[in-house]
């Protein structure tokens, strides 16, 4: 008996050494076509033009020389994130913890503020540089530690760090919520506020004049570095190789253990540091939503930059403006904050979308009468 065998309508392959420019071309498309499709979308729902919405976008992110500074405070800190989860990711090892690891850095500036600024008895003050090295040292050292957590245990027992550090996040924002109240002004408010306002211990220095400059220009120094790490340090080529296949390192020499606990170390000690910029330069009070879910935002920026600080910054700034944009358009034709995020989730599907079409290529059926008798 024949069996009449269909050939599917089309196949799915994997594409060969797609050239950048291509590779870089594809997002673009997307960009523009998620662009387009959000400006459709609003023009229905607020009977604007297009181009306006468009204009909108741009000039919620660079319309005013203090929005342009506040753009560019809020790229510094999302990369600085971004570089710090990278050396784990080019590690395969799934830090998804950048959040717990922010705000336990934040967590512990705060402490530094709070226990040796206002609160001090009458007659006994810490000078404001000895504040300031605490909670530098307090910072990076706490994220270090969130990050050693999981990675120890990855070390040893071979644990999953996806749920490890995802877990880690819980935990740091429970232990923020629990000194918020412990600290809180005034009691019973459920809020810090602004710490030591009245005598700016603890507020980190302004550079240029500015209080946008201090992230930023951090940013620029710890993407230099990273970019330094990765490329040409033996550490960055050891994470090369571990990530690559752990076997290949063991049989090579080298301590993969060493390797996996020295990184997250890094990783979290840069999220500490991300956290201490939060709390001590831009915020100077701490929440459990201080760093509005850009260690989780982080996670898709280092991705999309395959690794590369440096094409990092180009991610980070998309990103960045497109969320500055979305919000914008919510505010002025006076829609909720939820379309603001429907807006951002159009874009970044088309962005993260597009990564398919670079990798793979869609092969459609040359005939259309492809069946065959077997």
């Amino acid at each position: 008996m024949a069996n009449r065998v269909s050939e599917p309508l089309f196949h799915i392959v994997k594409r060969d050494n797609v050239s950048r420019k291509k590779a870089w071309c594809i997002r673009l498309i997307a960009i523009v076509l998620a662009i387009l499709v959000s400006a459709i979308l609003t023009t229905i729902l607020t009977d604007d033009n297009p181009f306006q919405v468009c204009i909108t976008m741009a000039s919620g992110a660079f319309g005013t020389m203090r929005k342009t500074m506040v753009t560019l405070q809020n790229l510094a800190i999302l990369l600085i994130i971004s570089l710090a989860l990278t050396p784990a990711f080019k590690m395969r090892f799934w830090n998804i913890g950048g959040e717990g690891q922010v705000l336990i850095g934040g967590l512990a500036a705060a402490a530094c503020m709070e226990l040796m600024g206002d609160r001090l008895p009458a007659g006994l003050s810490f000078p404001n540089w000895f504040v300031m090295v605490c909670m530098v040292v307090s910072s990076i050292l706490a994220g270090a530690l969130w990050g050693f957590i999981p990675a120890a245990l990855k070390a040893k027992w071979n644990t999953n760090e996806t749920l490890s550090t995802l877990m880690m996040n819980y935990i740091a924002i429970q232990l923020v919520a629990y000194f918020i109240i412990k600290w809180e002004v005034p009691k019973g408010s459920g809020k810090i506020g602004i710490i030591n306002q009245s005598t700016n211990i603890g507020w980190l220095p302004q550079l240029f004049g500015s209080r946008y400059m201090l992230s930023i220009v951090l940013a620029i120094i710890v993407t230099i570095g990273m970019y330094i790490y990765l490329t040409y340090s033996k550490h960055g080529y050891e994470i090369a190789v571990v990530g690559e296949s752990e076997r290949t390192a063991r049989y090579v020499g080298m301590k993969v253990k060493k390797v996996i606990i020295r990184t997250m170390l890094l990783s979290g000690g840069l999220c500490g540091l991300a956290g201490l910029l939060l709390v001590g330069s831009i915020n100077h009070t701490i929440t459990t939503t201080i760093s509005n879910g850009q260690g989780f935002t982080a996670v898709m920026v280092s991705w999309l930059a395959k690794f590369n600080p440096f094409t990092m910054i180009f991610t980070t700034l998309l990103i960045v403006f497109l969320g500055r944009g979305a919000s914008e358009i919510s505010t002025k034709f006076e829609l909720n904050q939820s379309f603001s995020d429907i807006v951002t989730g159009i874009i970044l599907f088309f962005i993260i979308g597009c990564e398919f079409f670079i990798n793979y290529k869609i092969n459609f059926r040359k005939r259309k009468e492809d069946d065959v008798n077997v």
